[in-house]
């Protein structure tokens, strides 16, 4: 089975993780898995670029994530953080752990070299042991890209999707979000293919508006997605109208989309197939919803419960594929 899934953060990277743990139990393998990465959290942090969507994911699905925090490396120190703060440099609001600034050295150090972020990406998945895993992470695009928050101030300025996520914790009020550098952007090479020739489309719970809405705005992915023969499946990334870690809610709201799940699953609405909501939301979401709806409990408190939504989400992509 060939799935390929749109994913960003640590909601993404939890359930991928839990869909390689299912796979890994299932008896009629091999099964490869192709993940579409976002690039719009992109930022160039003291000459670095750091792409922390897709190092989430390598650091969670290669053993080495933070799980309390769900991001950055496990058995962390921050000796070179805390000298930058002795010199003054900026911001400081961006917490860039030793070992992390590795990837982030190397990743600077190659793409000044002439590499492609695909190409980065790639020796990056190596070391992580992804290939090994049977899984594929692409960037969305090649083409540098960054979101970008128009505050709804009195005199609107933009700031980083970064300063606003993580030093304003997503607080500031939104007038809209601006991908720099999306006019430009492109594909990433094996991207539309991945779409057009699944098996299998998942989108995992991550963030609606700045994870997969972004990676939806590169040109050709949704019609890709509309095109696909894949059933494309989608989990809600909110329970009882909240995220369970994250802006979410915050993000909708932004773009004056109401906090919910049936919500959400209207703005995948012309290429989705299946949505899955946990039960709390299941009396409305599945009523509202007009695609095949099924409630599963989504919080992912283990990697056995990401693994049982994985499975879940592959289950109903499995039973449309027999109905067609």
């Amino acid at each position: 089975m060939r799935i390929t899934a749109l994913a960003g953060g640590v909601g993404g990277a939890r359930f991928l993780r839990g869909l390689r743990h299912h796979l890994d139990r299932r008896d009629d393998g091999p099964h490869d898995v192709t993940v579409i990465g976002n690039t719009g959290d992109d930022i160039t942090l003291f000459g670095l670029r750091v792409c922390p969507d897709l190092d989430t994911i390598l650091y969670t699905l290669g053993g080495g994530v933070h799980d309390g925090q769900g991001w950055g490396r496990a058995d962390e120190s921050h000796r070179v953080q805390e000298e930058l703060l002795a010199y003054g440099a900026t911001p400081d609001w961006f917490a860039l752990g030793d070992l992390d600034l590795a990837t982030h050295i190397v990743r600077s150090q190659w793409l000044g070299q002439g590499m492609s972020l695909s190409e980065v990406t790639a020796l990056l998945a190596q070391r992580w042991g992804l290939p090994e895993q049977r899984v594929r992470l692409l960037p969305m695009t090649d083409t540098p890209v960054e979101t970008h928050v128009v505050l709804a101030e009195e005199e609107p300025r933009a700031v980083h999707f970064q300063e606003w996520w993580v030093r304003m914790q997503a607080a500031a009020p939104v007038e809209r979000f601006v991908v720099a550098g999306m006019d430009r952007a492109v594909a990433a090479p094996g991207v539309l293919d991945a779409l057009r020739e699944a098996d299998v489309v998942l989108l995992p719970p991550s963030n609606p508006v700045v994870s997969i809405g972004i990676i939806l705005g590169v040109p050709g992915v949704r019609d890709a997605l509309r095109g696909t023969a894949a059933p494309v499946v989608g989990v809600s990334p909110l329970i009882g109208g909240r995220p369970v870690r994250g802006h979410a809610d915050a993000c909708l709201t932004a773009i004056g989309v109401e906090p919910t799940s049936a919500a959400v699953a209207g703005l995948y609405a012309d290429f989705l197939d299946a949505w899955l909501v946990d039960p709390t939301d299941a009396d409305v979401a599945v009523q509202r919803v007009r695609v095949e709806a099924h409630s599963e409990p989504l919080l992912m408190s283990s990697v056995e419960a990401a693994g049982a939504i994985a499975g879940a989400a592959l289950g109903l992509a499995e039973s449309i594929r027999t109905s067609r």
